[in-house]
């Protein structure tokens, strides 16, 4: 039997169009069900839509709609937005469905029928915003602890679940299961939430009807949480024990925001308790994505239309930025700056960069055409062949482990590793021997740099993958797996098709806000070109002579935890060993700088870096493209050499 992996998304609330925190999570999941496809695991994606609760009736009230023709408008922009950032879900289950008004009433009649929902009265605080129940002792300062909104209170006749009841068998599993609550600081939160006392729930509500009915008491309809959670099931064809449920369940991977925790970490498992049905393998929290540091809300005026960003920057750059610039698990934030930054740095300057420069030099000195690889590689031929060659295995075990900026930067560190082979090899000197078999096998190197490279981020940025397929002469990328992650199967003679760039720097000043209206001033600012350094001032010898210039031999090179920029080198300068902070992440792969030499600042004052000490200043030139180099030295001059 083939592995299998179910993934699912929260089904999301039509109470307002979609923002690209929403994306976020959806772009995250749709990517790790394109890479376990890619990998030959069978796959099934579920996203969907939350449609009843109180909050959907008052909204459709106000609007003067009915509240399915109210849904129905939003859900329709949800399945746009969708296509447009190309998510590939397998089913969307909407809640006004009769599949799922079937499957709800099923599991309402399941857990009463053995006597773990009964009939009382409640009175208590209802956050109708978040369709949450608070006892008073969890609210603050008599507001949703959540959402931080005014709460109301209710008074009503209702239908409980017995979630006391579980509450000691759910923490004996999460001891015996820590991978049901990922990450740690979500798990332990849960955890303390359910020791310090579960209430039993309130499943039901009779002050509005825009819900699925009680079976057995239509005066009532069910909690609009014990719905919505239920579609999880409902995508499987639940009640029916058909093929579906049988493949599928229990789910790999319910993939949630932090804030809705703990109704898939408590109020879901304890359901599937009550209904004798195993528990998911793994609910993972992800953190908010923040606007300029701020939670996105509506009435702040910082929500973030996605499909304004796709028209102006296109949905990879947005899928990219998404992935990479988030440590998946922790809030991340989103600015204009940043995505622009991380789209010229990452795909214009390295990815777009190498395959333009590779395919250019392919048509000078090979017509376009990929040549034989005519020598023996040498060692830094090797060094980047067993590297392209560990790709697929190491992408792979970062996305078991829900780690996919971490997959994105190994994808990265090949595309730097090629730049730097270019430099290194440099063909345009190889073009002038008599002898092309080296020129041959470089040139072959690059081009099977590229297919490596295109097949790996193939579920992060399907239109880019297939315009780099499509411009190295290739046409069944769709036919395509994990194995073909193997070096050596471009075909020699394959005819290439340089095009135009795939991704055209962003220049600054050309920007154009896509906060909302009342934000503009604040995106303004965001956009204000930065002011360049003086040129051209005239300095005495003196001046030049206060910088104490000194050849630093690299020792050791790592990342900085939370700062994908930055990388932390350990340099021998001759006299002492010192530790230089520098921000050349995007440029070199830490196991690429060991052993080189370059030059430093010794006399500049320490400074902290997130954190950690930087005892000096290496230099390094850019051009004007942003392509960023270190200056260096031969072996020939020893470290703590002074540069005058």
């Amino acid at each position: 039997m083939s592995e299998r992996f179910y993934v699912t998304t929260p089904i999301y609330y039509p109470s307002d169009h979609l923002h690209i925190g929403h994306a976020y999570t959806t772009t995250v999941a749709d990517s790790l069900a394109r890479w376990h496809r890619f990998a030959g695991r069978d796959v099934y994606f579920v996203t969907g839509s939350d449609e009843h609760g109180q909050k959907i009736q008052r909204a459709a009230l106000a609007k003067g709609v009915s509240p399915q023709a109210y849904v129905d408008e939003i859900v329709a922009s949800f399945k746009n937005l969708w296509e447009k950032m190309n998510v590939r879900y397998d089913d969307f289950v909407r809640t006004t469905d009769d599949r799922h008004h079937r499957a709800v009433q099923a599991v309402f009649q399941k857990i009463y029928d053995q006597g773990d929902i009964y009939k009382s009265s409640y009175e208590g605080w209802y956050c109708t915003p978040c369709e949450t129940f608070w006892v008073e002792n969890r609210l603050e300062d008599g507001h949703c602890p959540d959402c931080k909104r005014p709460v109301e209170l209710v008074e009503e006749e209702s239908y409980f679940f017995r979630m006391s009841k579980y509450a000691p068998r759910l923490l004996e599993y999460i001891e015996e299961h820590p991978e049901l609550i990922q990450p740690e600081t979500r798990r332990n939160e849960m955890v303390n939430f359910i020791k310090s006392g579960l209430e039993d729930l309130c499943v039901s509500r009779t002050t509005f009807d825009w819900g699925i009915p009680v079976p057995f008491d239509n005066k009532h309809v069910v909690y609009v949480w014990f719905d919505a959670l239920t579609n999880y099931l409902t995508a499987l064809g639940y009640p029916e024990k058909g093929e579906l449920m049988e493949k599928w369940w229990p789910a790999d991977l319910h993939l949630v925001g932090k804030e809705i925790m703990r109704f898939h970490t408590i109020i879901w498992p304890i359901m599937l308790m009550a209904l004798d049905l195993p528990l998911p393998k793994a609910v993972f929290g992800h953190g908010w994505l923040l606007f300029d540091s701020d939670k996105m809300s509506k009435s702040k005026g910082n929500v973030v239309d996605p499909l304004v960003l796709i028209d102006e920057f296109g949905v990879d750059p947005i899928r990219y930025f998404l992935m990479r610039e988030v440590s998946f698990g922790q809030d991340g934030n989103f600015s204009r700056k940043a995505l622009i930054e991380r789209t010229n740095a990452d795909l214009a300057n390295d990815l777009g960069n190498l395959l333009n420069r590779t395919l250019s030099m392919l048509d000078r000195y090979f017509e376009g055409v990929v040549p034989e690889p005519a020598a023996s590689p040498n060692a830094i031929d090797q060094a980047l062949i067993d590297y392209a060659n560990s790709l697929g295995s190491a992408v792979d075990t970062c996305l078991k482990e829900y780690k996919l900026n971490e997959a994105l930067v190994k994808i990265w560190q090949l595309i730097g590793r090629g730049n730097k082979y270019v430099d290194e090899r440099a063909p345009w000197n190889l073009a002038k021997l008599d002898d092309k078999s080296e020129l041959s096998s470089v040139m072959y190197n690059l081009v099977e740099t590229l297919r490596i490279v295109a097949l790996a981020i193939k579920p992060f940025l399907p239109e880019t993958a297939a315009k780099m397929w499509s411009q190295l002469g290739l046409t069944d990328l769709d036919e395509k797996s994990l194995s073909d992650v193997t070096w050596g199967l471009l075909p020699a003679g394959t005819q290439t098709k340089k095009g135009d760039p795939i991704f055209p720097r962003i220049e600054v000043e050309k920007e154009t806000p896509v906060a909302p209206p009342e934000k503009k001033p604040e995106a303004k600012k965001e956009s204000a070109p930065v002011q360049e350094k003086p040129e051209g001032v005239l300095i005495g010898i003196d001046d030049f002579f206060k910088c104490e210039l000194v050849v630093a031999e690299i020792i050791e090179a790592g990342p900085i935890k939370g700062a994908d920029k930055l990388l932390k080198l350990q340099v021998d300068i001759g006299s002492e060993k010192r530790q230089i902070v520098a921000g050349i992440a995007q440029h070199y792969a830490a196991d690429d700088l060991v052993g080189r030499r370059i030059i430093v600042v010794k006399n500049l004052k320490p400074a902290k870096l997130r954190g950690e000490l930087s005892e000096g200043m290496l230099l390094a030139a850019t051009s004007p493209e942003g392509r960023l180099e270190l200056v260096s030295v031969s072996d020939a001059i020893p470290a703590g050499s002074r540069v005058k």
